[in-house]
């Protein structure tokens, strides 16, 4: 049976990132509470109001710890097309919602959420602001859309992305197409973090499931080869899928933020 978790409602906050055309509102959920903050990153297409940011802000609630979480442009309840959605935009609003934070924070992002937050990372080191305790990454989906998204393409899929700009894929989660554009697949060449050495300038501590059909457990161990000067904890889920949503993977979630915070 699914977990609910009751927490006392929040108020719907909005941020603009961008400026003219590419202006848009990006809706975010910030209880109050001390530090370190829990900073949560969703996957491609999920919400601020899913099952994991959810749980991740029940458990802020019980242990009086900031938490913030929002949905990227095109997503549940920010404006912007979803077909302009690019990794350089998701990253410029992740920036944006991440300097309304306070104090150090444990960054916990899930699939692209996982990129985006290693990517966040590095824009921290490079900008010499100290405020990451801590990375999260749930079936870290990095590189996404040159790793993982075009290389499950049909030579069909192919054609029509070349032709249309764009290609539909049935998500096996029963929540409908997903759209995969061009537009998202070339901008996501200009943020690789494969084939280089990833300062995260923090502890990271990966969970990932062995059953995991989007992101094989292969991918997470590659990322294990890239992060050399920052200590590392891989958890393998020997049955856990791509969500990692059940109570027991949300146990482990909860777990892995109590060793940050130690």
């Amino acid at each position: 049976m699914t977990k609910e978790f009751r927490v006392t409602s929040l108020p719907r906050q909005f941020l603009s990132v961008g400026a003219a055309e590419s202006q848009r509102e990006i809706a975010y959920l910030q209880r109050p509470g001390t530090a370190p903050g829990l900073f949560w990153l969703n996957g491609f297409r999920s919400v601020m109001t899913g099952l994991k940011a959810t749980a991740l802000d029940a458990f802020g609630a019980e242990k009086g710890l900031e938490v913030t979480r929002f949905d990227y442009s095109g997503h549940g309840e920010s404006g912007g097309d979803f077909d302009e959605g690019t990794v350089s935009r998701w990253l410029e609003e992740t920036i944006a919602v991440f300097a309304k934070t306070h104090g150090p924070q444990i960054v916990i992002g899930s699939s692209m959420g996982g990129w985006l937050a290693l990517l966040l990372a590095r824009h921290l080191v490079r900008t010499g602001e100290k405020r990451l305790k801590g990375l999260i990454l749930i079936a870290p989906a990095v590189d996404a859309t040159h790793d993982l998204i075009p290389t499950r393409f049909t030579p069909e899929q192919l054609s029509a992305l070349a032709e249309q700009g764009y290609v539909e894929r049935l998500s096996q989660y029963g929540d409908g197409d997903y759209r995969y554009t061009k537009t998202l697949l070339e901008d996501g060449e200009h943020h690789r973090l494969f084939g280089r050495v990833i300062e995260t300038g923090c502890p990271v501590h990966i969970l990932q499931g062995g059953r995991d059909p989007d992101v094989p457990p292969a991918h997470a161990q590659k990322l294990l080869m890239h992060i050399l000067h920052d200590p590392v904890t891989f958890t393998l889920i020997p049955d856990g899928d791509h969500r990692l949503s059940r109570e027991e993977d949300l146990e482990r979630l909860r777990q892995a933020v109590l060793g940050m915070m130690a």
